[in-house]
């Protein structure tokens, strides 16, 4: 009979405590090699998390995951609770907010892309302000005449929309439900007309 290592991992349910207490302190979401690297070595963190999981599951606090990150967030039908404490934030544009939808539900895509989809000019205001607060990134260059960079979303959108993946992004139906578009017409625009001045006006309610 071998000899015990004196580097075992502690029981699973040791282990389960440990990353629950990483996860709480953290203001960040983490990924499994970050909380691996501040756990005894031999941690099974992929179970943990998944046992983790399954324990909030129902409960106020559930364990999320976005993209390869994991952090605790508020459940969803409870998020009306927590409207007082949060930071009052602006909200977006109608140019910015099919801009944004446009990446999501197509990335990687060009500005060319999203121009053709909605029908008008993207203005650069509304790229950098989509990039400013952390929701796309430029992606990879298209293997195609003048390489255009591609845009996608990133870790901070689908955490902030508590999604795993792109692929449990709603539907229209739903991002009106959810209050993220409105039933106002589309805005009708000359061909080739930036919607500049409406990034600019309308960023505030």
């Amino acid at each position: 009979m071998e000899p015990e290592s004196l580097f075992e991992a502690p029981p699973l349910a040791e282990q389960e405590r440990m990353v629950e207490a990483i996860l709480f302190a953290t203001a960040k979401p983490m990924k499994i090699a970050e909380l691996a690297a501040r756990l005894p070595h031999g941690c099974e963190v992929a179970q943990v998390l998944t046992m983790l999981q399954k324990r909030y599951d129902g409960r106020g606090v559930r364990l999320m995951k976005a993209g390869d990150e994991w952090a605790f967030r508020t459940a969803p039908d409870l998020g009306h609770l927590m409207q007082r404490e949060t930071v009052e934030q602006r909200k977006l544009s109608r140019a910015a907010i099919e801009t944004l939808a446009i990446i999501a539900y197509h990335q990687p895509v060009t500005r060319a892309e999203i121009e053709e989809i909605r029908g008008v000019s993207v203005s650069r205001g509304t790229v950098d302000l989509l990039m400013e607060l952390g929701w796309i990134k430029l992606g990879r260059r298209r293997q195609t005449p003048g390489r255009p960079v591609t845009f996608t979303v990133t870790q901070g959108f689908l955490d902030h929309f508590g999604l795993e993946n792109a692929r449990d992004l709603p539907d229209l139906k739903e991002l009106r439900a959810a209050g993220l578009l409105d039933n106002r017409p589309a805005p009708t625009l000359p061909d080739g007309e930036e919607d500049e001045d409406e990034d600019q006006d309308e960023l505030f309610d």
